[in-house]
């Protein structure tokens, strides 16, 4: 009986009625007319309250509830959870559905109402958007049951305890992988890039195309076929590809909830599968004191599920990152020439300088792409009119701000490092861009 109080509330038809009926008898007392009359409704009120909780008791019917979860969400997606619900009583009912979402979501009141039949069954999705890659647990699924009188309420509970793992955005990754089978990639703001010359590797001689480019021209083969003939070259191959992530506190910024390291991880991972399918070797490394993680560079077809599980457990600090570390694993660890896309975040140019001297260290042994962002709330802001004094002075500090953004991708571009300044969105189709275009001028 404990527990069925438990799961026992009164709706708000049945205050609604209470508070009408007590209005009856108030008015009774002035009009004494009245008094027989509403002894008669406060009677049927309660028949009616007997005869609604003798639905929802008096029978073995209930609501079933399930929640059925994916075996791992993506981050910063939109990802889909399935309910199940089935209704055994023999007369409909009015439900409302309470979700105790994990408290990492900062979701509190998440609730979904509607009817169900008879015997009927209904399966609602909704989807959450995670902005932290961990482990989710939920809480328990409540149902909360109206029969057609609708003044108790019986509650239904599912026990919680099920948990999901969130991973770096494979399904922004499918996303990319499906579109560059389809050779779509230019919807998705990809670029076509004109090729300067050609790489060195030799692919095969193939019969002339009109629009083909003629000092290909291959004369030996022409004279034997007795028709244009021309060399074919191809994008040199098993070239190794680096991400490397800087984990350290300037990677704690977050925009739109999620930080810029979570941007970083979700922009490696799509260009370690493009790097693959173009067959070079994709590889990581993430460094904050030290470096912490390191994946070398494959191609083989199990290196992308190594890269998701390293990706999934690497975090940021409050840490000043130790570029010279970084040099110094990164000369004693990689022999050959490689192209490092380096994610990390520069505010101001005398936070470059201090660093510099490596990066130069760093760009005469491999390529390096400094990566880093703008900051788009700052830019909102010094867009905004300014109202007074003070408004003025803290828009002219910031639009101060951006133009040191610029200056730094001048000073590397002066120093031949190539830097790539981009909104924190727009990074995945950015660095793509550039992988592109390295490859397709042969600057590796």
């Amino acid at each position: 009986m404990r527990t069925t109080l438990r799961n026992l509330f009164l709706s708000p038809r049945f205050f609604a009625l209470l508070f009408g009926l007590a209005g009856l008898f108030i008015l009774a007392y002035l009009l004494p007319g009245l008094m027989g009359p509403a002894r008669v409704v406060a009677l049927a009120l309660g028949v009616a309250i007997g005869a609604d909780a003798l639905l929802l008791y008096g029978s073995r019917g209930r609501v079933e509830a399930k929640r059925e979860l994916p075996e791992r969400f993506s981050n910063g997606d939109l990802n889909p959870v399935q309910l199940y619900l089935r209704n055994t009583y023999l007369f409909p009912v009015r439900y409302t559905l309470i979700e105790e979402l994990p408290v990492r979501l900062q979701i509190r009141d998440f609730s979904r109402s509607g009817r169900l039949g008879s015997g009927a069954a209904h399966s609602p999705v909704y989807e959450l958007r995670p902005t932290e890659r961990g482990r989710y647990t939920f809480g328990a699924l409540h149902v909360l049951v109206r029969s057609p009188l609708g003044l108790l309420v019986r509650r239904f509970s599912t026990p919680g305890g099920q948990t999901v793992a969130v991973y770096p955005s494979f399904l922004q990754l499918r996303k990319y992988e499906l579109m560059a089978i389809s050779n779509r990639l230019t919807d998705l703001g990809l670029k076509r890039i004109r090729r300067i010359g050609h790489t060195l590797e030799f692919e095969q001689i193939r019969e002339y195309i009109p629009g083909d480019d003629v000092r290909n021209l291959n004369w030996k083969a022409t004279a034997k076929r007795g028709q244009l003939m021309v060399n074919q070259y191809q994008d040199e191959k098993s070239q190794p590809i680096y991400a490397v992530i800087d984990t350290g506190r300037v990677m704690r910024m977050p925009f739109e909830g999620m930080s810029l390291l979570d941007y970083a991880i979700n922009a490696a991972l799509v260009l370690s599968r493009v790097a693959i399918r173009k067959q070079d070797k994709a590889g990581l490394m993430t460094f904050n004191r030290r470096v912490e993680n390191r994946v070398a560079a494959d191609r083989r077809s199990s290196q992308m599920q190594r890269l998701l599980e390293t990706l999934y457990h690497i975090d940021t600090d409050f840490a000043e990152s130790d570029f010279a570390r970084l040099y110094t694993d990164v000369k004693r660890q990689l022999s050959h020439r490689s192209l490092l896309l380096l994610f990390t975040n520069f505010e101001t140019l005398d936070a470059l300088s201090r660093q510099l001297p490596y990066l130069q260290a760093l760009q005469r042994q491999h390529l390096l792409v400094v990566v880093f962002f703008q900051n788009t709330e700052l830019e909102a802001f010094s867009q905004q009119s300014a109202e007074n004094v003070r408004g003025v002075y803290q828009q002219t500090i910031a639009r101060k701000f951006l133009y040191e953004k610029k200056r730094i991708v001048r000073e590397l571009n002066r120093h031949g490092i190539q830097a790539l300044l981009t909104r924190p969105e727009d990074l995945t189709v950015a660095t793509l861009n550039k992988y592109l275009e390295i490859k397709a001028r042969g600057m590796l």
